[in-house]
């Protein structure tokens, strides 16, 4: 082989090695977590430049995801007369629209979650619980199911559905929120169900139904499981066959349970919200055939909680914004829960959403501000702040790192900044 030409395949590898696709919720491996290097470490007084900015998505809090050179949201639209919750695909390169398909048609209300692409398919859950499965190339749908309708399913309070499924495999990993079916595995190309997880009562703090986030994996107490916070709090299935293993209720509140749990090795930490949720690491340990799940430390609300804006896990640290309706950056020892630093107010106001990349949380203000700070427990380091292009109400929707890019959803437009050092 020419040398000339093993350098251009050297570089091509190289290339498509720096920009993994980000085909899910919170990323590659649903923690929030960016692979990416070569980012700038501090951002100019007026913030990264604008590389784009499109219109027309539609209303929502959807995050995005990005797969074989497409991005993809979920949004409230009208479009050729047609109004409803629609998946819309648009051009990595511009953000120009190939093509977008209704899940849900009528007076829908706006949608929360974000698609889960896997190949050639992609899957998208309504505020309504509808799941649809699309062609990612065309948009055509493949098949539908209803959680209420075809499992029963409820979600804890009136701001519907908000998850985005998992794929695991052959399956397709999601949560109706049915006493019978708290959790249930699909076959992901047909929709036809292989198991569904009863869901038994495990404390009364919280509410009944599904919560507002997704399903991790965890290999705990050396069981493969799908962990999720439900109404109820805390939980695992066994993925073999859906039985139900644990459950922990202390973290759950009465309003919305939603940040997506964090799993390591035999451990689980959970937060949520709203005055009455709190945080708690357990531990999961093997009992008989099933696992047990032992509290390690609990934390009332008042002394940590993530709203909604996630948690990073990076070493021995997790990486947060604390307070209902707030995000004060804040970085916490995951085994004993002591808080390093913070609590720190930040530039920004209201609950922050955030992502790691390149040693730096990026951390979205409710009130349209990005911070970019150090990932360090050495204490807090902020390397710089600016706000964004547009704001169209809460700017609730998780950023995006992609291939030296860093993208924002903001309700019917989403913002493309190039973050690449030069």
């Amino acid at each position: 082989m020419k040398p000339a030409l093993l350098l251009t395949l050297a570089f091509a590898s190289s290339a498509l090695a720096s920009a993994p696709d980000w085909p899910q919720w919170r990323g590659p491996k649903s923690d929030g977590i960016s692979p990416e290097k070569g980012l700038l470490k501090e951002w100019p007084s007026d913030g990264p430049p604008l590389a784009w900015r499109t219109k027309g998505v539609g209303n929502g809090m959807s995050s995005i995801s990005i797969a074989g050179g497409r991005i993809y949201t979920l949004g409230k639209r009208n479009r050729d007369g047609v109004n409803g919750v629609f998946v819309t695909a648009l051009k990595l390169a511009d953000g120009s629209e190939l093509w977008a398909t209704a899940i849900t048609t009528g007076n829908a209300p706006q949608p929360n979650g974000t698609p889960t692409v896997d190949g050639k398919l992609l899957y998208a859950i309504g505020n309504n619980g509808d799941l649809a499965c699309l062609e990612t190339d065309t948009g055509k749908l493949v098949w539908k199911k209803s959680f209420p309708a075809d499992f029963g399913g409820k979600c804890m309070s009136g701001w519907g559905y908000s998850e985005s499924p998992l794929v695991d495999g052959d399956r397709l990993i999601v949560v109706p929120g049915a006493p019978d079916a708290g959790m249930a595995a699909l076959n992901k190309k047909t929709g036809e169900v292989i198991w569904k997880s009863e869901q038994p009562d495990f404390g009364r703090a919280g509410k009944d139904g599904a919560g507002y986030t997704g399903v991790v994996i965890s290999q705990a107490a050396g069981i493969k499981q799908y962990v999720t916070l439900t109404g109820r709090g805390l939980m695992g299935v066994r993925a073999s066959d859906g039985k139900f293993l644990w459950g922990y209720n202390r973290i759950a509140n009465g309003t919305a349970d939603i940040p997506t749990p964090i799993v390591k090795g035999d451990y689980v930490f959970g937060s949520s919200g709203y005055g009455d949720g709190g945080t708690a690491l357990v531990k999961l340990v093997k009992a008989g055939d099933g696992v047990k799940a032992e509290e390690v430390y609990y934390l009332k609300a008042n002394e940590l909680q993530n709203h909604h804006g996630g948690m990073i896990l990076l070493g021995d640290h997790v990486y947060m914004g604390h307070g209902h309706n707030n995000g004060f950056p804040t970085c916490v020892e995951l085994m004993t829960g002591k808080v390093v630093w913070g609590k720190e107010r930040g530039p920004g106001s209201g609950s922050a959403a955030i992502v790691m990349a390149d040693g730096h949380l990026y951390f979205r203000y409710e009130d349209a501000v990005m911070a970019l700070i150090e990932a360090t427990p050495k204490g807090y380091s902020l390397k710089g702040s600016f706000p964004l292009a547009s704001k169209n109400g809460k700017s609730w929707p998780h950023p995006v790192i992609h291939d030296g890019k860093l993208y924002l959803r903001d309700q019917n437009d989403l913002l493309c900044y190039d973050v690449k050092a030069k």
